[in-house]
């Protein structure tokens, strides 16, 4: 049976598969009432449709550190380098919590999650675990229960063009993230996909085969294994599609860097904290730059370099 087109259509009927089901019961993962108050606020400021959490902070529960939310609007599709990020604050219970939130449409989050544009930063990060935690209505949820469906399909089908016929789901994904890591401009340590997969082992497990099904992708079980069908023209086919958007993965990054120098209130501050965090380079920042952010931007991308470089060298001497 071939495939279905590389970029399939949003369709909210998604949220009704064994994929969609399976990923709403996920989105349904408690969150601290701060949390879920917060991401109302933040809904109701922007006139939202959903607003999903995602992040370390979802997993472990704490209110530390910043917290992770996509606000997903209604209206058309965005052409301009999205998503808008913006840093936010607010008291709950005398407690202070902070946020960094990219603000987009749901219709272009669907098509990015599709695989149809350049960006591979929406399905490779949704694919991932998050919670629901604000939406407007039931078809809303269906929609963005349909988007993240689009996600998993999307991931799934690269993992298994750049992976071997035969091997375990964890191998699948470990090398999917190994390789959307290596096209981004990311400040994690070599390995990060390793922790990814043991800290989300429950989301993970039984995810690969529901998401080759909604992407007509031909697999068997075999033990603790997937034998994978894929005819070969099919791989070329996917592995092209790869390539082009591996080439733009980091001048889009660098692009969305620049947007958010200008528009991320206290970006400076926050970006100098992540990369400090992930990697341990610290970037001391001037107040010129702190206030202009847009000048602290070398700075950032020589840390970002010297970090790609040790990682690189690590990463040539890791087997897939």
């Amino acid at each position: 049976m071939s495939l279905p087109p590389l970029e399939p259509s949003f369709d909210a009927r998604l949220a009704d598969t064994a994929l969609g089901q399976r990923i709403a019961r996920g989105l349904k993962a408690p969150v601290n009432p701060a949390i879920a108050q917060f991401a109302s606020a933040l809904a109701e400021e922007a006139g939202a449709k959903a607003v999903l959490f995602y992040g370390s902070n979802l997993r472990t529960g704490s209110l530390d550190g910043v917290l992770d939310f996509y606000v997903l609007l209604p209206g058309p599709e965005q052409s301009a380098i999205w998503p808008r990020v913006s840093y936010h604050e607010r008291d709950f219970d005398e407690v202070t919590l902070r946020a960094k939130v990219a603000t987009m449409s749901l219709q272009t989050f669907a098509k990015a999650a599709s695989g149809a544009l350049a960006d591979t930063t929406i399905w490779a990060r949704f694919v991932q675990p998050s919670a629901l935690v604000w939406v407007q209505d039931d078809e809303a949820e269906r929609g963005t229960i349909a988007a993240l469906s689009l996600a998993a399909t999307t991931a799934a089908r690269l993992a298994v063009a750049l992976g071997p016929e035969e091997a375990s789901e964890e191998d699948y994904w470990r090398g999917l993230f190994r390789a959307t890591y290596q096209a981004e401009l990311r400040v994690e340590q070599p390995g990060r996909e390793d922790s990814i997969l043991s800290a989300n082992a429950a989301h993970f497990s039984g995810l690969l085969p529901l998401a080759l099904d909604a992407g007509a992708i031909n697999h068997a079980a075999l033990s603790e294994r997937l034998k994978i069908t894929l005819p070969q023209s099919e791989r070329r086919a996917v592995l092209g599609w790869w390539r082009r958007r591996r080439r733009l993965g980091k001048p889009l990054n660098v692009l969305r860097l620049a947007k958010a120098s200008v528009t991320f209130a206290g970006g400076a501050r926050y970006a100098a904290w992540k990369i400090k965090r992930h990697s341990g380079i610290e970037v001391t920042l001037s107040p010129l730059q702190e206030r202009f952010a847009l000048l602290a931007a070398p700075a950032f991308l020589a840390a970002l370099r010297q970090h790609r470089r040790a990682s690189d060298k690590l990463s040539r001497n890791r087997a897939y």
